[in-house]
């Protein structure tokens, strides 16, 4: 890279390209390592760049809610990532969901096509010795790298599990019994929906609880993140949590009988083709055996082939409050920068998040420049102001909530008394704060002339 600016980001997901892509818009020369194909994880499926694992929906985007307010930001700010996810999305309701193929086809292409961006199809073992680092390497970070990271952060890694839906072949779906709808109409009829009574529902139920658990390693805990608990862990909690959970039948109404369902299990499009759905909020941990035994106890799903069983994964992240800055530097090593799930936060659109402001504050220290954190009362602001100022005692990743944002001044609160209105008028309130922000710090960082 001779002398000119440049970065190191390490990891090709969806922080690590999102990073890669801003830094590199910017005017700086970036090199992104990505270990696959030479070296798989138990997760990914290809070699492309932001693969996307889990589910394929990127959460809610209708105004007024938490996702939506960072979405919102990401798209002002110019983000790639979110860009493709519009162009590859696929109905969700009021949800924005993706074809995950497409989209990591089209990511890998943007990437890979950039004047400025170097892909280097290797691991990187140990972290280069100057210039401006990010390290993006997501949940499945390797057994090397996580010991180069111990040593670098001066701390055990914490971990977790987080488990993988199963996908279903949609021509296998009895649609005389699945039926389409979104709750309460909104988006359309975006999802196929699996209805039980009372009696399907206990059967299904008991069957859940005693099916059979891929055993884990005597060495590791069952840590899994709140969130994203497998269903067989919500059973276990009681009979009806799954009902208040991923089961719950509000908003749906049974063709059939003109009633709401006792339970319903919701079926997502997996992609633009509609050949196979997933099953939504159905992660788990059972053996495969099990789950095509236990999941074709779901009503409509009787003769189900199953593209893809649910899985599930060790999901590596620092301890980030002892660690990071609300630049998402390292106080003890400012030119190194973690972002995405690595970093503390947990979801799809959290990561490109902080996949944004690392790019962005790594080109800012590549250029000899001070990087600057997003107002306090933005989304973006609130989840750098989490990873670096929570309890580092008891600190677990964080979806974007508005529990994160600053509350309301008892005035407003008074002015709006529906908990709607008052979130509406945070989300106003944050997107004036972001381009306030946009409109000083980002504007004043050189964008490069490369054809997007």
């Amino acid at each position: 890279m001779n002398n000119e600016p440049h970065v190191t980001i390490i990891g090709g997901g969806l922080a690590g390209s999102e990073a890669a892509w801003q830094a590199a818009q910017r005017g700086v020369k970036v090199r992104l390592y990505e270990m696959r194909p030479a070296r798989a994880t138990p997760a990914h499926q290809t070699a492309n760049l932001g693969e996307i694992v889990c589910s394929n929906s990127l959460k809610s985007d209708e105004p007024g809610t938490a996702p939506y307010l960072l979405k919102e930001e990401l798209r002002r700010g110019g983000s790639l990532l979110i860009g493709v996810a519009h162009q590859t999305a696929v109905p969700a309701g009021a949800a924005l969901a993706v074809d995950r193929d497409r989209f990591a086809e089209e990511v890998t292409k943007r990437i890979a096509s950039h004047p400025r961006i170097e892909v280097v199809r290797e691991e990187a073992l140990i972290l280069p010795p100057e210039g401006p680092v990010v390290i993006a390497t997501g949940p499945l970070t390797s057994p090397e790298l996580s010991r180069e990271i111990t040593r670098l952060t001066g701390s055990t890694n914490l971990y977790f599990y987080d488990a993988i839906s199963p996908v279903v072949d949609a021509e296998t779906i009895n649609r005389d019994i699945a039926f389409p709808a979104a709750r309460y109409g909104k988006g359309g009829d975006d999802y196929l929906n699996c209805p039980f009574n009372e009696e399907e529902y206990a059967r299904f139920y008991e069957a859940l609880l005693a099916a059979e658990s891929v055993p884990l390693h005597e060495f590791e805990q069952t840590m899994y993140f709140e969130g994203c608990l497998p269903i067989e862990e919500l059973a276990r909690r009681g009979r009806d949590t799954l009902r208040y959970g991923p089961m719950k039948p509000v908003g749906l109404r049974d063709p059939r009988t003109e009633r709401q369902p006792f339970a319903v299990v919701q079926l997502r499009q997996e992609n633009l083709m509609a050949d196979s759905y997933n099953l939504v909020g159905f992660q788990n941990h059972l053996k495969f055996g099990e789950q095509k035994r236990v999941l074709r106890l779901i009503p409509g799903l009787e003769q189900a082939e199953f593209i893809r069983f649910g899985q599930i994964h060790r999901n590596t992240f620092i301890c980030a409050p002892a660690v990071l800055t609300e630049t998402l530097q390292m106080r003890a090593h400012p030119r190194v920068l973690f972002a995405g799930q690595i970093s503390g936060v947990e979801g799809y659109i959290e990561a490109m998040a902080t996949g944004f402001m690392a790019g962005v504050n790594a080109a800012e220290l590549a250029r000899g420049r001070t990087p600057q954190s997003p107002p306090r009362r933005t989304a973006m602001g609130s989840l750098t102001n989490f990873i670096a100022n929570a309890d580092p005692s008891n600190f677990q990743p964080m979806n974007i909530t508005f529990a994160l944002l600053p509350p309301l001044d008892e005035a407003d609160r008074r002015r709006f008394r529906r908990k709607i209105d008052r979130r509406r008028f945070q989300v106003e309130l944050a997107l004036k704060d972001f381009e306030e922000w946009r409109a000083g710090y980002l504007s004043k960082v050189a964008v490069s002339e490369a054809r997007i």
